[in-house]
């Protein structure tokens, strides 16, 4: 054989070693194509289903949750984005029988005093019967450890239908604010606020700062409902307290947003300051009818505020389980009030929070 066929031979070999080897994945190679390259986009919604949701950032990880009927489940994540890959794991169920063993709605997710808290909605079964309760877990970790029901939160000289508790943390106070009836017979749902002597007691009386009184916050009446209240602040420590108006079970169920003045007294109502306008609102052309009950969180890096809300993917789907959770970044106007933006059309791709 002569050096010049030895040579073709030599090129022929070397090319089929380095198809194949180009034929395999990086990790050792079972013969399948390698993954696709990671994208840096997601879309919504987070879940098919997922009303009034709920997160919260510890360490690295994110805590989710979000109505579920009978329990309270949390998700784990490490990327908001990826909440779907997460499992979700039961921490709490309700009783067969009792005060909070029904309609269980509405779970968040706080850390206080350095326990870990749920705050969540239940009843016995009728409507009028729907009360807040606390669960407690010294754990540092609130998928391990013990969860211990603390009872129900509430005024007992004012023991009406109430709802969506959540907590605001003022000048070294804790404050719990929710969703009630003014009377036995008033169903009409407007947000109330009392401080708090420890993560499941009131200190004071039972505060109004907030009823329905705009025309966008009375489709569906009767009831008109304001409920849904959360807490946000931003850089300068400014509290807003953005609450959900109208009843879900229309498609206008929107965002408003009360103002605390500054040095405020958040049980004086004159303190608060609502907005004349919702500042969220539906986006029918997008497959979200009915935003809102929503909470807030920081990118993994912290350089960017996020809204979690859920809405409906259709006109007239009202309350149920089609509700489903979605985020999306939100900015701040030069006034230092929140600017949300309208909501982000389902399916379209979205960039993933800094740092994911």
């Amino acid at each position: 054989m002569n050096s010049v066929s030895l040579l073709l031979r030599l090129k022929v070999l070397l090319f089929v070693v380095a198809v194949a080897s180009c034929g395999k994945g990086s990790g050792g190679g079972d013969g399948n194509n390698p993954s696709p390259p990671a994208t840096n986009t997601f879309t919504n919604p987070l879940l098919s289903s997922g009303p009034d949701p709920w997160i919260i950032k510890s360490g690295s990880n994110y805590y989710y949750t979000h109505t579920l009927g009978n329990r309270v489940a949390l998700w784990k994540t490490s990327k908001v984005s990826d909440l779907k890959n997460a499992n979700p794991q039961t921490v709490w169920s309700a009783p067969a029988n009792g005060a909070n063993s029904k309609n269980v709605w509405a779970p968040e997710l706080h850390f206080l005093e350095n326990k870990w808290y749920v705050y969540y909605t239940a009843g016995s079964g009728a409507n009028n019967t729907q009360r807040t309760f606390v669960l407690e877990n010294a754990s540092s970790d609130p998928l391990s450890g013990t969860w211990t029901d603390k009872g129900q939160i509430g005024d007992a000289a004012a023991d009406y239908f109430a709802i969506d508790g959540t907590v605001l943390n003022y000048n070294n106070k804790n404050y719990f604010i929710w969703s009630g009836w003014a009377s036995a017979t008033d169903n009409n749902q407007r947000i109330y606020i009392a401080r708090m002597s420890n993560p499941w007691t009131l200190e004071t009386a039972r505060s109004l700062i907030s009823s329905p009184q705009y025309a966008w916050e009375m489709n569906g009446a009767p009831p008109a409902v304001n409920e849904g209240p959360e807490v946000l602040k931003n850089a300068a420590g400014k509290v807003f307290l953005i609450y959900s108006a109208s009843g879900c079970w229309t498609d206008d169920y929107c965002l408003g947003m009360l103002t605390l003045k500054d040095g405020g007294d958040p049980l004086n109502a004159s303190d608060w300051t609502k907005n004349t306008t919702p500042v969220f609102t539906k986006n029918t052309n997008g497959g979200a009818f009915g935003p809102g009950h929503n909470s807030f969180f920081k990118s993994v890096d912290g350089t960017e505020d996020w809204i979690l809300y859920h809405a409906n993917p259709q006109s007239g789907l009202q309350c149920g389980d089609s509700r489903s959770p979605r985020i999306q970044k939100f900015t701040w106007n030069a006034d230092g009030t929140p600017a949300f933006g309208t909501p982000v059309n389902i399916n379209m791709p979205i960039t993933k929070p800094s740092g994911e």
